[in-house]
């Protein structure tokens, strides 16, 4: 009986995290808009983004073209709560944290050895149609650069 009742609850508490994660307005397939986008010459530009639950955790790929205009892709697997989680495929960072401000808004920054590289905001629109991403950063050079994506729900 006590087994039963573990199952059951263990089934429930996965249910709940996935009922979570789908009610999320970041969650699915965005790509982006480039005529609504201010991106300088030199940023990195994620073309289309995904994110998806992994288990009780987020999944962020993106793929796009980099300052060279070279295609990459990029992963990442964590949790919304402001803590670094490792990013693959990018070359200026190797984390990445996102946190929750409320339903349709999160910070994220990205890190390269434990610095800041870019940081910025992710906002969900009302209607849940678009994101807009605000991102600042510093170029080689050391200039303050920021860029604004906005991205369509696919």
């Amino acid at each position: 009986m006590q087994r039963r009742t573990g199952l059951l609850t263990l089934a429930l508490c996965f249910a709940g995290t996935l009922s979570c994660l789908a009610q999320s307005p970041h969650m699915g397939t965005w790509k982006l808009n480039e005529a609504k986008s201010k991106v300088p010459a030199g940023f990195m530009k994620n073309t289309n983004v995904v994110y998806e639950a992994a288990g009780d955790n987020i999944k962020a790929s993106t793929d796009g073209i980099d300052k060279d205009g070279k295609p990459f892709h990029t992963e990442w697997t964590g949790k919304f709560d402001g803590k670094d989680y490792p990013l693959t495929g990018d070359p200026t960072s190797d984390a990445r944290s996102y946190k929750t401000i409320d339903d349709h808004t999160l910070a994220i920054a990205n890190k390269k050895g434990g610095k800041v590289t870019t940081s910025g905001k992710i906002v969900v629109a009302p209607d849940g149609k678009t994101r807009t991403l605000n991102v600042t950063g510093t170029d080689a050079a050391g200039k303050k650069v920021s860029s604004t994506s906005v991205y369509d729900k696919q």
